[in-house]
């Protein structure tokens, strides 16, 4: 993976306590995957950040090299990847998620 593209994701995650790389927006979720995260997140009320995947194709492709997991959306919590939308329902239902964000 190029620098440049290392350290814009990096950066990214760095810029929220839970980011969420994702198809669409918040507002506008285009997968029902991330929408599933997004309703998770707000039912929670948590601020997060996000980053719409469908507007950069090297960000796209590079979030997956960068956590070598194949899927999106992916869920990041103090810099550490959570997982995509099963885990973070699943975390949620346990009661895990409110607990790793604070």
């Amino acid at each position: 993976m190029e620098t440049e593209l290392k350290t814009k994701i990096e950066d990214l995650i760095k810029s929220k306590k839970v980011f969420l790389f994702m198809k669409g927006t918040p507002d506008a979720p285009q997968c029902g995957f991330s929408a599933g995260i997004v309703s998770v997140l707000k039912q929670l009320q948590v601020d997060f950040g996000s980053f719409n995947v469908l507007s950069d194709m090297k960000v796209r492709e590079g979030i997956k090299e960068f956590t070598n997991w194949p899927t999106i959306p992916q869920l990041y919590i103090n810099g550490e990847f959570i997982g995509g939308h099963d885990i973070t329902v699943q975390m949620a239902q346990s009661g895990e998620l409110s607990k790793k964000i604070g």
